[in-house]
């Protein structure tokens, strides 16, 4: 798809400021309806606020979800306020989420400091979690409006995708390496798909319901969102394994060390190179890999091709969004934003 003509586009960091501010009043609005103790671990987590409750300036998320529900209801043609309680909710579904996967994964740290179930306890976090589901379902139902009652089943859907993907990616933990039993790239990517795609995909697909559009705009939206989380998720295996501590926030080789099965070692493990078997054997013995080892399983991998597929897999990712844009009546200016921020699925360092 060619992109359209929109002189002085706004940079993807641009792009994703305007919309935090935009959604920052509703969401603290939303989080503040919370037991006073689930929303001074909702805003830790969302790094408005320290441990002990002093606030924090500068410190938020990306907010790549926020800005897809955004920006699809201003290409559906309304104006991005009709989508602001979609954008809340999403990104209350995306921080239970990320209470829940970091107590599953065992992540001590998430943005260079302290996970919520390293600091509150693992009970309150789930607690937590689970509070911030609840509001982000009641956020949309009581939304005003006729579409309403759409978004939910909207967000209903995605929440059934979001959990079936996060049980796939447990369930990978147990398969072997190789063999027939073993985890495949397109299983990893159906994985991906629904644990990161679905509320990605879900966020562009509401913008496009609080905005009236029709069905197939909506659906069209929504499979953007979802081949962006799959770009997004990719992009995330690879930071996992080769990404700047100071920058991600987590320990070098992190996955590797873990034995996490992640695109670029499932990618790597799928070649006949000889790299890709010495890397078989290494991880095949089940323990924790030191520092030493863990940095000679990312070299590997980077050697039978596992870091280049998964950028290759990534960009065609972002091809298959911009391919689900096309063909649907969208504003040009709307779409041109979203368009502009396509790149940073692949480009971003955390």
């Amino acid at each position: 798809m060619t992109p359209p003509p929109v002189t002085h586009r706004a940079t993807a960091p641009q792009i994703l400021a305007r919309c935090r501010d935009l959604v920052r009043p509703a969401l603290a609005e939303a989080v503040q309806r919370l037991h006073p103790w689930h929303a001074e671990m909702a805003a830790f987590s969302l790094g408005w606020s320290t441990a002990d409750g002093r606030p924090v300036t500068g410190a938020q998320g990306k907010g790549v979800r926020q800005a897809l529900a955004l920006l699809s209801a201003e290409a559906a043609g309304a104006p991005a306020k009709d989508a602001v309680v979609g954008a809340v909710a999403v990104e209350l579904i995306h921080v239970f989420s990320l209470l829940h996967d970091d107590i599953m994964d065992g992540d001590e740290t998430r943005r260079q400091r302290a996970t919520v179930w390293k600091v509150y306890g693992t009970g309150p976090a789930i607690l937590a979690g689970d509070a911030l589901f609840a509001l982000a379902v009641r956020t949309l139902a009581d939304a005003p409006g006729v579409h309403s009652a759409t978004a939910v089943r909207h967000l209903a859907g995605t929440l059934t995708d979001l959990v079936r993907g996060q049980a796939e990616d447990l369930r990978f933990e147990s398969r072997p390496w190789t063999g027939p039993e073993s985890v495949q790239p397109h299983e990893y990517r159906w994985m991906a798909e629904h644990k990161t795609g679905a509320l990605l995909g879900c966020a562009a697909g509401l913008g496009g319901v609080l905005a009236g559009a029709p069905a197939t705009t909506v659906d069209a939206l929504a499979r953007a969102g979802r081949h962006l989380g799959v770009a997004f998720q990719a992009v995330d295996d690879l930071l996992g394994i080769w990404g700047d501590p100071q920058v991600t926030g987590k320990p070098v080789h992190s996955d590797l060390r873990r034995l996490k099965k992640t695109y670029p070692v499932l990618a790597a493990l799928a070649t006949d190179h000889p790299a890709a078997r010495r890397l078989a054997t290494l991880l095949g013995t089940g323990n924790p890999l030191d520092r030493t080892t863990a940095r000679r399983a990312a070299d590997l991998a980077e050697e039978a091709g596992g870091r280049s597929a998964t950028l290759a897999e990534a960009h065609q990712q972002l091809e298959g969004a911009r391919r689900s844009l096309d063909g649907v009546p969208l504003a040009p200016a709307a779409l041109g934003e979203i368009l502009a921020l396509l790149p940073f699925f692949v480009d971003r360092t955390m």
